[in-house]
């Protein structure tokens, strides 16, 4: 099945105008991830990833999160375009999310500019924002994008999805 592209408003993208391969492009919009009411990072400094069907997916500078909180697991997977993933649990006072954080710590020549940023499940933490707007997660569990009223889909994630 074809998705049928929803036609973006004023301020809006479709996420099916985004490039395939992804493309990396920096923002200074004011993203925050809480996790068990702390603030465990907070930047901006932040980059998009981009690509056809999906929402955006924001990787923050190390240097903006807490990463005390932050504990390295022995999960992993790999991109076709930005390589090999290394994974991250979370854990604030107690309170853990296994895997809610990943970076690519060696992606390839395109994707330079992720090596040293973080990415989060929104659907891990308690909370995500965008220019003080709640994120919702992209459906599915393998899937990280961000959705905000800036994007319109549909988006890839959902149950008979995989093939778009």
């Amino acid at each position: 099945m074809t998705p049928h592209r929803i036609e973006p408003g004023p301020g809006q993208e479709s996420v099916w105008d985004y490039p395939r391969p992804p493309r990396v492009v920096p923002t200074d919009e004011h993203v925050r991830v809480v996790f068990n009411g702390v603030v465990i990072a907070d930047t901006r400094r932040a980059l998009r990833v981009l690509e056809t069907s999906h929402p955006p997916g924001y990787y923050l500078p190390q240097e903006d999160v807490r990463m005390a909180f932050l504990h390295p697991t022995s999960r992993c997977s790999v991109c076709a375009w930005k390589g090999r993933a290394r994974y991250y649990t979370v854990d604030v006072h107690g309170r853990t999310a296994a895997h809610a954080a990943w970076s690519y710590p060696d992606p390839p020549p395109p994707y330079a500019a992720l090596r040293g940023y973080l990415a989060f499940y929104p659907r891990l933490m308690d909370a995500c924002y965008v220019d003080e707007e709640l994120v919702q997660p992209q459906e599915g569990d393998f899937f990280g994008g961000w959705i905000t009223s800036r994007v319109v889909g549909p988006f890839k994630g959902a149950p008979g999805t995989w093939n778009w």
